[in-house]
């Protein structure tokens, strides 16, 4: 007898916004979408949910667009991976997302960990691609980012990357602590302790960091297929790149011999989560370079 496992109900994080689960080949993705027009595809970093989109989602819908944001395969309320957690995967799972929403072409940007799936998407299916913005997160080892990198990789990419799930072990009875250093490492501004908690509880339990970590021990496959693809091919799309307080100008140094369109932008007083320190000003980038992208379309 086959036995149905019931998920629990889901909150919606985006004021307004339709909240839904969406399976996609053995995926279920949590989405919140509002507004109606061109769609634009927000996808988050590691420690964060789709709950960082509140603030921006709205300002892209007041401006005719629709929002979609999704919670990575197996972070937030998205159930684990199948296919697995290298780029061009997620893209798949994303593409999928995507058809099942009725959307045939979107703008897409991702932060942080989410810069490398926008690209995939990008890279690999370039018709669905209206426009691409990419913030605080670096494409593999392609040249432009040895300045950042001067010292080597952060600390962290290191222990997430670890075997036998040895970070998993070590924040057992620690998780909340070891959230909230990010996110408090991440913003000048401060996250509200409301959206804290929301995104600490995602990331609570063994099962989320396992996935979590494993987006990062995906990490030398992902450079080693954006290395490959890099060699001989450009970005499609125009592409726009926002810099914060940590990454800043690196992602555009690293997108500048890939793209014969890229627009960069650097924010003041930020920190490492754009869409928290600066909402207002991440959304009028995203619905500016998406206007001109659609007036410059042939």
């Amino acid at each position: 007898m086959e036995v149905l496992v019931r998920q629990p109900a889901l909150s919606t994080h985006i004021r307004g916004a339709t909240t839904r689960r969406i399976p996609v080949d053995g995926v279920e993705i949590a989405v919140e979408t509002l507004g109606r027009g061109p769609a634009v595809l927000l996808l988050h970093g590691f420690p964060h949910t789709r709950a960082i989109w509140r603030e921006v989602a709205p300002r892209l819908a007041a401006a005719g667009f629709r929002a979609i944001a999704p919670d990575l395969p197996g972070l937030g309320d998205s159930t684990p991976a199948v296919r697995g957690y290298q780029a061009p995967a997620i893209a798949a799972d994303l593409l999928g997302l995507l058809t099942a929403l009725d959307v045939t072409e979107a703008h897409v940007a991702g932060v942080d960990l989410g810069v490398t799936p926008a690209f995939a998407l990008a890279a690999a299916h370039p018709e669905w691609v209206s426009s691409l913005t990419l913030s605080e997160g670096l494409l593999g080892s392609l040249p432009g980012a040895e300045e950042f990198l001067r010292d080597g990789p952060p600390w962290w990419f290191g222990f997430h990357q670890a075997p036998g799930g040895l970070a998993e072990d070590v924040l057992a009875d620690s998780a909340e602590r070891y959230i909230r250093f990010f996110l408090a490492a991440g913003s000048h501004r401060g996250l509200p302790e409301d959206l804290a908690r929301i995104i600490v509880a995602a990331y609570r339990s063994r099962t989320s960091l396992t996935a979590a970590f494993d987006h990062y021990r995906a990490m030398p496959a992902t450079a080693a297929w954006i290395e490959a693809w890099a060699r001989d091919r450009r970005l499609v799309p125009p592409v726009l790149a926002v810099g914060g307080g940590a990454i800043a100008g690196a992602t555009a140094r690293q997108l500048e011999p890939i793209t014969g369109k890229l627009t960069e932008h650097v924010l003041d007083d930020c920190g490492h989560i754009t869409p928290i320190d600066q909402p207002g000003a991440f959304a009028d980038l995203i619905i500016d370079h998406a206007r001109a992208s659609a007036g410059n379309r042939t």
